[in-house]
């Protein structure tokens, strides 16, 4: 027996050491296409700079998404692929909210009233993007807490495509266009760089937002409850805590997140419709799985390095933009196969591990 247990492990010694000199072998691979291109393409410097903000602003967004991800993941072990129609359903409440202060004439007056007009519709979104994670935590996966984890998953991608697949039918195929206010249009020109104010107020945004969102949960109270959950649901119980209560704020925080993010990407992009949430979700989680799944700060820098990559990999490494989804999500299977855990490591209770 212990001469078989020697080889067992030396035989995964073997495996990781194999798996670590493909590894350096890729990323070699990678450095010396970036090189050759950026030599031979010689682009300037503004161009990256314009392309890396480009990638904060996506990275913003991607993160907001990210902790929905990773906060249900922390505490319930599964993962809600139908976070991201959560933030289109809350991008489609923004539009309308949009038209309804459009009507009252709010976005064409003093700075002020637009400003206010702006939280308003943010507000909107958030509080209809909360009601939705709120009924699927109720109706797709409380019922389902203690079935096998495979079942809540596909309960996750039924309610996916039933939320795309409602919002199709009720408000059709063609796209709702965002109107920005004349506060919000344009941006700021530093030489040849350009900052568009909509993609300013995205990448800000996101980090309060995100900074508020660790404040709720390293220093308050519910914050320490959600930990316990995440921890020991079955131990939180006996010390008093309403797991119940604190799974359902778990989903209003992320889903609040997603909310906001659903209306920003809407005025950045100015357009949103049944399936704007699908790509994005995907990307959010790649970018959780590359900050390491149930790791706040982690899902914040996965995802500002994944918008970063893919806005500057195609350029990089001398390919059509159109195939930054590929880099994207060869990314995921890249770290799923070299470092499964994410750069910074998966938060689990043992019991969880």
């Amino acid at each position: 027996m212990a001469r078989h247990a020697e080889t067992a492990q030396k035989l995964r010694i073997d495996e990781q050491a194999a798996t670590r000199y493909i590894g350096i072998a890729i990323l070699a691979l990678i450095i010396w296409r970036v090189i050759t291109v950026g030599l031979a393409e010689g682009y300037p410097t503004s161009f990256w700079i314009s392309q890396a903000l480009n990638g904060m602003v996506l990275g913003g967004v991607y993160a907001l998404v990210a902790l929905g991800y990773t906060l249900v993941y922390g505490i319930l072990f599964m993962i809600n692929f139908a976070h991201g129609e959560v933030m289109m359903l809350g991008g489609i409440a923004g539009f309308f909210a949009l038209q309804f202060a459009q009507g009252q004439g709010w976005m064409e007056g003093p700075w002020l009233v637009v400003v206010v007009a702006l939280l308003f519709i943010m507000l909107i979104g958030m509080v209809t993007s909360v009601l939705i994670g709120m009924t699927l935590e109720r109706l797709a996966y409380r019922p389902l807490r203690q079935a096998p984890r495979l079942v809540p998953l596909i309960s996750a991608i039924g309610a996916s495509l039933f939320l795309q697949y409602s919002v199709l039918l009720i408000f059709g195929v063609s796209p709702h266009s965002y109107r920005k206010p004349a506060l919000i249009s344009g941006g700021l020109r530093l030489g040849n760089v350009f900052i568009p104010y909509t993609g300013a107020i995205i990448f800000i945004t996101s980090v309060l937002l995100m900074l508020a969102l660790y404040f709720i949960i390293q220093r308050t109270k519910l914050g320490r409850a959600m930990r316990a959950v995440a921890e020991d649901r079955s131990t939180a119980a006996l010390m008093g805590v309403d797991v119940d209560a604190v799974i359902v704020v778990t989903f209003m925080l992320g889903s609040a997140l997603a909310g906001a993010a659903g209306v920003m990407l809407g005025f950045h992009n100015t357009v949103v419709k049944f399936n704007s949430g699908f790509m994005p979700g995907l990307k959010a989680f790649t970018a959780a799985v590359l900050g390491g799944i149930g790791n706040i700060p982690g899902a914040m820098f996965g995802a500002l390095v994944l918008g970063l990559i893919e806005a500057i990999g195609p350029s990089a490494l001398g390919i059509p933009t159109e195939y930054k989804d590929v880099i994207a999500f060869t990314l995921l299977v890249l770290i799923l196969i070299f470092r499964p855990s994410g750069l910074f490591g998966e938060v689990l209770s043992e019991k969880k591990a």
